[in-house]
C-alpha cells in the first residue's frame, strides 16, 4: 500500500494498465465520476502521476476512484488492490442491526446539516447486493442470541398504519412530487416505524411489519433516486433488502431488487441492471400476473440495453400476458398498468434504435396515463420531447415541452428540474425559430414561480 514516504503506487499502475487508460483519461473518469457525488473535482494527468509516485489521494477523492476503475473493468475494486488507504469511518456499517441503520441513514436525511454530506454518496456499480438466503439465515443467527429489552407492544393496527401511510405518500408522490413526499415518508419512517420495529409484537406480527416498512423504505429510496441522490437511494434499496430479509419475504425482497435495476438502468448500466432484474425475477413464481408483469418489463428494458432484442421481445410478450390476467386493483409498490407497459415498450424500441416506434409508444403511454399520476408524466412527456427532437420534429418536441410545463410548474421534482435544464439546453440552438421562442418565454415565467 502507498505510504506518505511516496512509495510508488505499483496497484494503481496495475489497474491503470489493466484499464487501459492514460493518465489523462483516468484524471477525467474521477472528474465526472465526482459530479455524481456532488464533488467539483479538476484533476488532469499530473494529479494522477502524482497518485502513481505515492501521494495519497484526498480521503473523499478515493472512493470515487475505486468506482471508476469498478464500472470500468466490471469488477470490484478494493482499497488495497488500488494502493489506498481506507477512508476513516468507510467500514461503519459493515455489520450491525439493519433496524439502526436504517434509521441513521433516515435521520441524517431529515437533517439539512447533515444531508450534504449523506447525499454525496456515490452510487456503486460494484455493490454487493447481500442474498435472500443469507439474510434469512441471518435472522436465524439473530433470533438464536438474546433479544433486546423491548418497551410497549404492538400489533396488526400498526402494519395496517404503515401500508396505508405507503400508499399515501405514493398519491403524494404522484400528485406533488419526491421533493414533498421524501421529508414525509422520512419523518414517519423515524418517528413511528422506527419505534414500531422495537416493540414487542407476535412473531407473524413483526414479520409483517417489517415487510411493511421494507416498501416503505424502498419508496424512499425510489423517490431519492428520483431526486437525483443516487448514492442515498442505493444505500435505501439495500436497507430495504434487509428488512425484506428479515421478514422472510422473497416477493417484498425481489421487488425492491427490480427497483435497483431501474435505478441501474436509468444510470446506463445495461449489464447490471440486466443481472439484477433476473434476479429480482426469481419471485416471478410465487407472484401474481401484475407483479410478474411489473418484473416481467423491467427485464425486457434491461435486456435491450444489452443489445439482447429476441430476449427484449420475449419479455415483452409475457409482460403483456401477464398484465392481460391481473385484476384492476392499483398498487402503490409494485403497481403495473397498460401506461407502464407501453412506457417499457418505448425504452427497449428505443434501446434497440426504432426511433419513431419508440415516440409512438411513448405517446400511447401517455395516452392511458391516469390524471392524477403528474410526475410520471412529467417525465414521460420530456422522454417524448427529447426524442421528437432527435428526431427532427423540433415543432412537435415543442408542443410536447409545454405540456411537460403544465405538469412541472405544479411539482417539487429534482428529476423535472434536470429535463428542464436538458429543454433549455437542447434547444437554445434552435432560439430564433417561432415556436421555440414561446416556450422559452413561457419557460422563464415558469422559473420566476418555481424560484
Amino acid at each position: 500500500m502507498a505510504t506518505n514516504k511516496r512509495t510508488p503506487n505499483t496497484g494503481l499502475a496495475r489497474l491503470l494498465d489493466e484499464a487501459r487508460w492514460s493518465h489523462t483519461q483516468l484524471a477525467q473518469a474521477v472528474n465526472r465520476t465526482g459530479a455524481e457525488a456532488g464533488l467539483a473535482l479538476k484533476y488532469d494527468q499530473s494529479a494522477v502521476s502524482h497518485w502513481l509516485s505515492g501521494t495519497m489521494p484526498s480521503a473523499k477523492v478515493r472512493p470515487v476512484i475505486l468506482e471508476v476503475f469498478s464500472r470500468r473493468l466490471k469488477r470490484p475494486v478494493t482499497y488495497a488492490e488500488a494502493g489506498l488507504a481506507m477512508p476513516k469511518g468507510s467500514g461503519r456499517h459493515a455489520d450491525g442491526d439493519a433496524v439502526e441503520q436504517l434509521l441513521d441513514i433516515t435521520r441524517a436525511d431529515m437533517d439539512p446539516s447533515r444531508r450534504g454530506v449523506l447525499t454525496a454518496g456515490l452510487y456503486s456499480t460494484a455493490l454487493a447486493v447481500p442474498l435472500f438466503s443469507d439474510l434469512v439465515a441471518s435472522r436465524g443467527a439473530k433470533a438464536a442470541a438474546p433479544p433486546p429489552r423491548k418497551t410497549g407492544r404492538i400489533g396488526q393496527a400498526q402494519v395496517d398504519t404503515v401500508r396505508k401511510v405507503t400508499d399515501r405518500v405514493a398519491d403524494i408522490l404522484d400528485e406533488f412530487g419526491g421533493g414533498h413526499a421524501r421529508p414525509m415518508a422520512a419523518a414517519f419512517l423515524v418517528n413511528s416505524v422506527g419505534p414500531w420495529l422495537r416493540s414487542s409484537a407476535a412473531p407473524a406480527v413483526h414479520k409483517d411489519l417489517m415487510a411493511a416498512a421494507s416498501d416503505l423504505t424502498y419508496l424512499v429510496g425510489w423517490m431519492a433516486m428520483y431526486e437525483r441522490q443516487q448514492g442515498l437511494g442505493q444505500r435505501y434499496y439495500v436497507k430495504a433488502l434487509e428488512l425484506a430479509g428479515e421478514a422472510e419475504d422473497h416477493v417484498t425482497y425481489c421487488r425492491t431488487l427490480r427497483g435497483m435495476s431501474l435505478q441501474a438502468s436509468h444510470l446506463g448500466f445495461g449489464g447490471r441492471a440486466l443481472a439484477l432484474a433476473d434476479s429480482a425475477a426469481e419471485a416471478a413464481p410465487k407472484a401474481g400476473p401484475r407483479l410478474v408483469a411489473f418484473l416481467r418489463g423491467q427485464q425486457a428494458h434491461a435486456a435491450a440495453m444489452t443489445g439482447d432484442r429476441h430476449t427484449a421481445f420475449t419479455r415483452l410478450r409475457e409482460t403483456e400476458a401477464s398484465l392481460s390476467k391481473a385484476d384492476s386493483q392499483r398498487e402503490s409498490i409494485g403497481g403495473y398498468d397498460q401506461c407502464a407497459y407501453l412506457f417499457h415498450v418505448s425504452h427497449v424500441l428505443f434501446e434497440l434504435r426504432d426511433l419513431p416506434g419508440s415516440i409512438k409508444a411513448l405517446q400511447d403511454s401517455l395516452k392511458a396515463q391516469p390524471k392524477q399520476e403528474r410526475q410520471g408524466r412529467v417525465h414521460s412527456s420530456a422522454l417524448l420531447a427529447q426524442r421528437q427532437f432527435e428526431l427532427g420534429h423540433v415543432d412537435a418536441s415543442c408542443d410536447t415541452w409545454h405540456r411537460f410545463l403544465d405538469d412541472y410548474a405544479e411539482l417539487s421534482t429534482a428529476r423535472g428540474d434536470e429535463h428542464f435544464e436538458t429543454m433549455n439546453r437542447q434547444l437554445h440552438p434552435y432560439r430564433t425559430s417561432p415556436s421555440v421562442r414561446r416556450l422559452t418565454a413561457r419557460a422563464r415565467e415558469v422559473a420566476l414561480l418555481k424560484a
